[in-house]
């Protein structure tokens, strides 16, 4: 049996099929890619978009340059109190550690054995005095007798040899009682200075001993604190500069000193003392400032860092310490130019003040410099600018 022929229409009809499955599977595959992508305006964004730093001028003051040094207050005037008579300390009359004043009261030695003395030295005064007054008088009836040639020349010779001899006793006596009154003064030591006393060295009822050149007995020791010392020493470098920069016939230069727990220096002073010599062996010399110290804070002992400052005041540029960058040859900050590029400027750099750093070379004053968003630049880079507040023109 002969199996049956396909026309020609039904032989076609596969073939257009494909051809409309394969027509809508592409439209399809067409939707599909285009909802996928992404806006034609987000990519432009995307390729424009830069990295945001902040900026600022630098700060354009007239500040004055500090040399730091290192040093210890000390008293500005030290007295060992000694005893100017000897006897026995019969009283204290001041606490260990308190302020005294000049001419306090501050031992008792008995006064009896000086008090003696001293009675004894007035009644020789007295004795002396009577005498001279006698030979006075006989020298002035010896005188009326002359005219008349009752009295030799010899015996008003001898007269008037009394009277200079009872003048001159007179006024010996008068010393010694003088001198007896002072010992008896000396009796009641007092201070001889304003200033916070140590401890007493003795107790009532010892004999103490006076004495020249620190060989008497030593009763207590007082430092004056207002004003106070600052004393340090000061290299060779550091002197040549202080000294060239002060001007002739200038006030005395200002310091500041900050005790070891204080973040700032709050201690004013002024420069009053330079040594007269350079220690060869160290090459430093010593120098010393007045500090005020009305509250008595300060003692003598303490340590403090003290600045000086290096000459009168001049323009200078300054700017956020934390805009300087640090390698292993040079410092670096970086800025941004007019086209909003980011350059690499070397600078030299001077001492902190308030603050800010000091520029001495290698900025100008109309320098964008970078002070936020650092880790964001990138030398020959674009970049957008902000403005910092704190520091913007």
């Amino acid at each position: 049996m002969t199996p049956p022929r396909l026309s020609s229409r039904t032989g076609k009809k596969p073939v257009f099929l494909r051809t409309a499955l394969l027509a809508a599977g592409l439209a399809t595959a067409t939707a599909c890619a285009l909802f996928l992508l992404p806006p034609k305006k987000s990519l432009a964004v995307s390729a424009v978009a830069l990295p945001t730093v902040s900026v600022a001028l630098p700060e354009q003051r007239t500040v004055v340059e500090w040399d730091d040094y290192v040093g210890r207050f000390e008293a500005s005037r030290r007295v060992e109190v000694r005893p100017r008579v000897s006897g026995q300390i019969v009283g204290v009359h001041f606490k260990d550690g308190e302020i005294v004043q000049q001419g306090q009261l501050l031992f008792s030695i008995d006064p009896r054995p000086y008090k003696a003395a001293y009675a004894e030295a007035q009644a020789g005064l007295a004795s002396a005095t009577s005498e001279l007054e006698l030979a006075r008088a006989d020298l002035a009836r010896a005188q009326r007798l002359v005219g008349d040639s009752a009295i030799s020349k010899s015996d008003i010779d001898q007269l008037q040899a009394r009277v200079r001899a009872g003048t001159a006793n007179v006024a010996g006596a008068q010393a010694r009682v003088a001198l007896k009154s002072l010992e008896l003064e000396f009796t009641e030591v007092r201070s001889p200075i304003t200033g916070r006393v140590s401890d007493r060295r003795v107790d009532p009822g010892n004999l103490v001993m006076s004495g020249e050149a620190g060989n008497g007995t030593r009763l207590t020791t007082i430092n004056a604190l207002d004003p106070i010392y600052f004393t340090f020493d000061a290299s060779e470098a550091l002197y040549l500069k202080a000294m060239r920069a002060r001007e002739p016939g200038a006030a005395q230069t200002q310091v500041e000193v900050r005790l070891q727990d204080e973040p700032d220096y709050t201690w004013r002073g002024k420069l009053d003392f330079t040594d007269n010599g350079i220690d060869p062996r160290s090459g430093t010399i010593r120098m010393r400032a007045v500090v005020e110290n009305p509250t008595l804070f300060l003692t003598p002992g303490l340590f403090g860092n003290m600045r000086l400052a290096s000459g009168s005041g001049a323009p200078a540029l300054l700017i956020p310490d934390s805009a300087v960058q640090i390698d292993q040859t040079r410092k670096t900050v970086l800025t941004v130019s007019a086209e909003d590029t980011v350059l690499v400027r070397t600078v030299e750099l001077g001492p902190l003040v308030d603050g800010l750093r000091i520029v001495r070379a290698g900025l100008a004053a109309d320098d964008r410099v970078i002070v936020g968003g650092l880790q964001h630049a990138i030398p020959g880079a674009k970049v957008q600018t902000k403005p910092e507040p704190a520091f913007a023109s």
